[in-house]
């Protein structure tokens, strides 16, 4: 009877982490310009929760290591689906991360709440950081897929 109460209790502990750790998605990221020496290197995008889900908030945290330090800039994010531009926005870098940014890692986190009409399905992000004097310091690439829940039933 304890082994059977000890299996259950495994069981209830991995069904449990694979309910959670899809909640947040380290995202596979690429550069736009696969040659480019970016003074800012992108080690990795966590979205949570993922998928995103319509008309909830979802944070979109960029980690990065800036090769020099960063008074203020921009960030430039354009969306697509399916390959068609579907979303621009523009955001003041030090609204997004702690500025001045320093030599060395930092993270950008940006939270957004989609539109309870967002179309489900996959997406593509293009994001670019620039600095106060307009150079562009990264531009990056990554995926993400909105899912099939909405919050319109919630409504």
């Amino acid at each position: 009877m304890e082994m059977m109460n000890y299996k259950l209790l495994i069981a209830a502990l991995f069904l449990s982490f694979y309910l959670v750790v899809p909640l947040t998605q380290a995202t596979d990221i690429h550069y736009c310009d696969k040659k480019g020496d970016y003074a800012v290197k992108v080690t990795g995008v966590d979205i949570s929760p993922y998928p995103v889900a319509r008309g909830k908030a979802a944070t979109f945290s960029i980690s990065a290591i800036a090769g020099e330090a960063i008074e203020g800039g921009k960030m430039v994010i354009d969306v697509s689906y399916f390959g068609w531009h579907v979303h621009s926005e523009t955001h003041d870098l030090c609204a997004e991360t702690s500025c001045p940014v320093s030599t060395g890692d930092f993270v950008v986190s940006h939270s957004q709440v989609l539109p309870g009409f967002t179309p489900p399905g996959s997406y593509s992000l293009t994001m670019k950081i620039f600095d106060a004097n307009k150079n562009e310091l990264t531009c990056i690439g990554f995926n993400f897929d909105i899912g099939f829940a909405s919050s319109l039933a919630d409504s």
